[in-house]
């Protein structure tokens, strides 16, 4: 079960990671106000993608308190 876990949370990093940062440049006059929107985009995925981690995490750990428990 240990071993599946960890295929698991090693999948669910590489594929944070591997997401590609998008580095756009923007011409014209709302250049800026673009490039800010993506900057923003960009960051609000970044942190969706740690909540995600960060609840696989917790599941793990609850799991194995779980299985802890079970075994006294």
């Amino acid at each position: 079960m240990k071993r599946i876990l960890t295929v698991v949370l090693l999948l669910i990093l590489t594929s944070a990671w591997s997401t590609p940062a998008h580095a756009q440049i923007f011409m014209g006059p709302n250049s800026q106000k673009q490039a800010e929107k993506a900057a923003k985009k960009e960051r609000k995925q970044e942190l969706k993608s740690a909540k995600k981690q960060q609840k696989a995490m917790r599941k793990y750990e609850k799991r194995e308190q779980k299985a802890e428990h079970r075994k006294r």
